[in-house]
């Protein structure tokens, strides 16, 4: 029984007595298995959870790769509720977001305090994961001996022999070798900049490291929610209303459709949608945009988009968050739209910032616009704009949406680093790249939510095919996820 605990403890978990005592009369079960199916944000494993899981009502673990969703539509069972008493059940609630509490001005007090916060958030989620040193205990005692330091990555090259990492922690900063011969060297090309991740490898007793692994944050798999929820939600993003590129006959569709002129009677479980930024096109967001605008007028387009909104059924939450074509600060994170533009819209719409966090029925949804995926595809070896999930899958198995500073994405050194992901979400939802991508990852689904503007010049000559009129249908139940095409 001893051992039972020492393994729970070693990964970060408290067992009750009452688990405890059902574990030990298990001579079959897995512990190991048992403990990679928990949930991270849990600390005290209680005889419910195990029972959950023993009885597989939470699931299994979720593989280590990601896989493709199930897309295919099935007709809902029959019901006599009508579209209104169906979609009220469909809870929706703000958990945290930008929007009133920025505090940053921009100086060097505020840069210290927000990669510090990065550091320590992350470092505690990585010290369930591995035990560690400070980097300056790295002396000469450590000459040739097995360390392990968790840092942050401050610079990057190559040479002929080594890929060479500056790591630094609060106490001191180390070089870290990857050798072209070593087993971490593959692993060592997904390194980016600003990122914290733990290194393991021989010390030189010299101030570098020779490394044999590196230990992302990552995320545990995740079990099947216990909580109940009902009612379906669409993941909506990149409207670009203004745009002469704007499909109105594919919005129509879809509002039709909405509205209940749906032969399969899918869209009456509907009760939430989530828009993730750019509602609009804006104005001077890029040059020669004026070429590409239906609306030059801001006010106008936001107007419309108004209208276009309202033709939504009124029993259907609406919640959206900005984007980078949105008339708020381009330094992210961003606050919700401005008041004079939610007084344009109907009242079911709720305004929030970017990123934000909320719940659909209890389900735990990170909403991020996704401008930082530019990065990722810059950055990291294999990724692309057809496949932006996977660079979502990134953002997760480094719990942070937007690591690396100073590039593509322009970022405000607020106190808190509001991009940490310190506990799973049931969703990520992402837009931007006007592609739709959709998986599955250690149990978190994964949606970037295409678009309702056709290919413009700039998307050309990027060589990039956008996927409008596609919209993302979960089941909060089953959390099944469905493509409806409006094209």
């Amino acid at each position: 029984m001893l051992e039972i605990v020492q393994m729970f403890a070693e990964r970060g978990y408290q067992l009750t007595p009452e688990a405890l005592e059902i574990l030990s009369k298990k001579d079959t079960v897995s512990i190991d298995h048992l403990i990679s199916s928990l949930d991270a944000s849990t600390v005290v494993v209680s005889a419910e959870h195990i029972l959950s899981l023993l009885n597989g009502r939470r699931g299994r673990a979720a593989e280590e790769n990601a896989k493709p969703v199930s897309q295919t539509v099935n007709e809902p069972p029959a019901t006599t509720c009508t579209p209104e008493q169906r979609s009220s059940g469909v809870e929706v609630e703000v958990l945290r977001e930008i929007t009133g509490r920025s505090t940053c001005i921009g100086d060097y007090t505020d840069f210290v305090k927000y990669f510090r916060d990065r550091y320590v958030k992350i470092r505690d989620l990585l010290s369930k994961r591995m035990s560690s040193r400070p980097i300056e205990s790295l002396g000469a005692q450590t000459t040739g001996r097995e360390v392990s330091v968790i840092g942050m990555v401050m610079a990057i090259r190559n040479t002929s022999r080594a890929r060479v990492v500056e790591l630094e922690d609060p106490t001191g900063m180390v070089t870290v070798l990857f050798a072209r011969d070593s087993p971490a060297y593959e692993d060592s090309m997904l390194l980016v900049t600003d990122e914290v991740v733990g290194i393991t490898g021989t010390s030189d007793g010299r101030g570098r490291i020779f490394a044999k692994s590196i230990v992302w944050p990552d995320l545990q798999a995740q079990p099947q929610p216990l909580t109940a929820a009902s009612g379906g939600a669409l993941f909506l993003s990149d409207l670009h209303v203004g745009s002469n590129k704007f499909l109105m006959d594919t919005w129509n569709r879809f509002v039709s459709w909405i509205s209940g002129e749906d032969p399969t009677g899918l869209s009456s479980d509907v009760g939430c949608i989530v828009i993730a930024g750019d509602i609009v096109d804006g104005i001077g967001v890029y040059p020669g945009q004026e070429d590409e605008l239906e609306i030059k007028d801001i006010y106008e387009q936001y107007q419309l988009a108004a209208d276009l909104i309202s033709q939504i059924p009124s029993w259907v939450k609406i919640v959206i968050s900005p984007g980078n074509h949105d008339i708020v600060r381009q330094a992210e994170p961003q606050p919700a739209l401005p008041k004079e533009i939610q007084s344009l819209f109907p009242g079911n719409v709720m305004f929030v910032g970017n990123p934000s966090w909320i719940t659909i029925s209890s389900r735990p949804v990170l909403i991020y616009h996704g401008r930082s995926i530019d990065d990722f595809v810059l950055k990291i070896p294999g990724l692309s704009y057809r496949e932006p999930e996977l660079a979502m899958v990134e953002m997760l198995r480094r719990r942070h949406l937007c690591p690396i500073y100073g590039n593509r994405v322009s970022v405000a050194p607020e106190a808190e680093d509001h991009y940490v992901i310190d506990k799973p979400p049931a969703i990520l939802h992402c837009g931007h790249v006007h592609v739709v991508g959709i998986t599955r990852y250690k149990g978190v689904t994964l949606i970037n939510s295409g678009t309702w503007q056709g290919q413009t010049e700039f998307q050309k000559k990027m060589n990039i095919q956008p996927t409008p009129g596609i919209v993302p249908h979960v089941d909060l139940s089953t959390m099944k996820v469905r493509k409806l095409r409006f094209t």
